[in-house]
């Protein structure tokens, strides 16, 4: 699971989807007339760029890593007889029919790791904060 960072109506929108990692690349599967069906029109359409975030943090121990992958989205074709490449590995975690498969080529890729040795006595969880009476 991540989030795809994108731009609609020349503002920056981001979405949540699962993905696949196919080599270098990122792979995630779209439904056609959703905000990120709009990125590429077809597979010989250039990529568009994007960012890409995944990161698994636990919340009560503050450990875990985040991955935040800039790169160039473009159209999957289908295979010569018309299937989707990725229809058995990259199932939907939505009641949706997604049609459309997009794949990021990383341009730049960051991260960082929050491990046990970056937490600090100073570094202690922020006090809730209460509601003004």
């Amino acid at each position: 699971m991540g989030r795809i960072v994108f731009t609609e109506h020349a503002l920056p929108a981001v979405r949540p989807v699962n993905h696949l990692v196919d080599g270098e690349d990122i792979v995630v599967r779209l439904q056609d007339g959703g905000a990120l069906a709009s990125l590429v029109a077809t597979p010989s359409a250039p990529g568009v760029v994007v960012a890409y975030e995944a990161d698994a943090i636990d919340p009560e121990t503050r450990l875990g890593w985040s991955v935040v992958i800039i790169g160039y989205a473009s159209s999957v074709a289908e295979e010569e007889d018309g299937s989707d490449p990725y229809e058995a590995t990259l199932v939907p975690w939505v009641h949706q029919t997604m049609t459309r498969v997009l794949r990021i080529v990383p341009d730049l890729v960051t991260g960082f790791l929050l491990d046990e040795a970056e937490q600090s006595p100073s570094r202690s969880r922020p006090p809730s904060v209460a509601a003004d009476a």
